[in-house]
């Protein structure tokens, strides 16, 4: 059965997108909020913590970064990967929806202060975009809720493409990227109180 990890701060789209992956038979993980979401929504979903038999901490700063999580991502289509896995008691990991705290949006509050723009330079998400997206040849990526239908729409013909995986993956980089660098441009240029 596939896995797939949602931990997304725009919910747009997403309850449909979790119905359709668990209709295709799809095993659903998710972050605290997203689970909870779901569950509301009557879906079948293991929350990130009892995957990894860590809880989240530091108030919801440290959710996904876990080994259980990356090393699911990141783990190769080999045999040896895959079996190091299964022996900690964790699997691969297909599919990642994920997309990030609204850092564009605080910072164009007026007054904001300092500590809201800290808080909302998301990690784990990030870290997410990047696993996925380095082994986008095994994993799909999913950052933007636009591409949700696509997803699905391959999901159901067959499978994804491994050209489809390689544009999904440029443009989570590309979203990385660009979050990067306005977090950069943003702490260097502005001032706050």
């Amino acid at each position: 059965m596939p896995i797939a990890i949602l931990s997304v701060h725009n919910k747009t789209g997403l309850i449909d997108f979790a119905k359709d992956l668990a209709s295709l038979d799809w095993k659903l993980l998710a972050s605290g909020g997203t689970a909870k979401l779901l569950r509301e929504n009557g879906l079948a979903v293991t929350e990130v913590a009892e995957y990894t038999q860590s809880p989240e901490i530091l108030g919801g700063r440290v959710k996904t970064l876990h080994p259980a999580i990356h090393g699911g991502l990141l783990a190769r289509p080999t045999e040896s990967d895959h079996q190091q896995l299964l022996d900690l008691g964790w699997d691969y990991i297909d599919l990642v929806a994920v997309n990030l705290y609204p850092f564009e949006a605080t910072i164009a509050k007026p007054n904001v202060s300092y500590a809201e723009v800290i808080e909302n330079i998301d990690i784990g998400g990030v870290t997410l975009i990047r696993a996925a997206a380095k082994n986008h040849e095994r994993v799909t990526l999913v950052c933007d809720p636009a591409d949700y239908a696509s997803v699905l729409a391959e999901l159901r013909a067959g499978g994804m493409a491994a050209e489809t995986r390689k544009k999904l993956a440029v443009k989570g980089f590309s979203a990385t990227a660009h979050y990067d660098t306005l977090i950069s441009e943003t702490l260097s240029k502005r001032e706050f109180n």
